[in-house]
């Protein structure tokens, strides 16, 4: 059912956490599983690119290697490629999803998203003032 890369992001989870001050959050969930996950990001302004970011998810095991997999994806990528991780390459990175859990790659890489949209609505706010 999972393949081996999915079983070793559940078993092994990467970047496990919350960044300290991160300067993007986001926060998705789904009620129809019961996944919630939190994705935090720490940006380099001058160069605009992802140095560190994390993830806490409760939820399935494909949740947990999903959210793995994104920070994984993400880290040390600008903050425009790290917008290009869509749930196609989360689920093609991880080397395929059964398809009643690809919604759990579409958290994951929403929780990205919506990390990286916090942080530039930040960034915009401090330019304005």
């Amino acid at each position: 059912m999972y393949t081996e890369k999915v079983m070793d992001h559940f078993q092994n989870p990467r970047n496990m956490g919350e960044v300290e001050n991160p300067d993007g959050v986001g926060e998705v969930g789904n009620p129809q599983c019961g996944d919630v996950m939190r994705i935090t990001i720490k940006v380099d302004e001058e160069q605009d690119r992802i140095d560190d970011v994390k993830f806490k998810t409760l939820g399935c095991g494909a949740a947990i290697a999903t959210s793995s997999m994104v920070t994984e994806l993400a880290k040390g990528k600008t903050l425009d490629e790290a917008q290009e991780i869509s749930r196609k390459v989360v689920a093609e990175a991880l080397g395929g999803l059964p398809p009643q859990k690809m919604h759990c790659s579409n958290l994951a890489s929403d929780g990205l998203q919506k990390a990286i949209e916090d942080y530039r609505a930040r960034h915009a706010k401090k330019e304005t003032v």
